[in-house]
């Protein structure tokens, strides 16, 4: 497994560092196959002590991707809760796997694409670069839901097109297939 390990306003010790590879390396026995792990470490200047340092994992194991973020009052204390999230992560997806196939999805329903237009206030601040592979729907919303996220960008497997997945405000999920003229 490669480990990668960032700080940001943090000086990473190699206290600190074994710390985190021994954790890390606590998450691969439940999860074999963790082909990468990345974790950034940040102090942030809030007001509150209890929310001061951020623990981020993002874990690559075959393409399905795990992250967590959890903040605590001291870089240590961060760091348990974020690999402690991560492990329940780790369950809940190895469950998902085992039950996979049994009882009705979502994503097997019709899908109403609902589209809002804003306008641009805010520049762009980040950009993130992402192989994409080929997937099912159902993977699709897998992966969005094990990342947190409210869209995901995938290519569908049965079209072979880029499509967006995205969670309505009702609780189900959105669909955009986009078509070229």
């Amino acid at each position: 497994m490669e480990l990668q390990v960032t700080g940001k306003n943090v000086k990473i010790t190699p206290t600190v560092r074994r710390y985190i590879e021994r954790k890390v390396d606590k998450l691969s026995r439940h999860l074999p196959g963790i082909i990468e792990a990345i974790v950034e470490v940040t102090e942030e200047k809030t007001q509150s002590v209890a929310h001061r340092f951020v623990a981020q994992i993002t874990l690559d194991s075959h393409g399905t991707i795990l992250r967590g973020e959890e903040r605590g009052d001291d870089l240590l204390a961060a760091i348990d809760k974020v690999v402690a999230t991560m492990d329940r992560q780790i369950e809940h997806h190895k469950g998902k796997l085992y039950k996979k196939g049994r009882g009705s999805s979502l994503a097997r329903t019709e899908f109403q694409p609902e589209l809002e237009t804003t306008a641009p206030s805010q520049r762009v601040t980040k950009i993130k670069r992402f192989a994409v592979k080929p997937m099912s729907v159902d993977e699709a919303i897998d992966q969005m839901e094990l990342l947190g996220h409210d869209f995901f960008l995938f290519l569908n497997a049965e079209t072979d097109s880029l499509n967006l997945l995205y969670r309505r405000k009702d609780g189900n999920y959105g669909l955009i297939e986009p078509e070229l003229d």
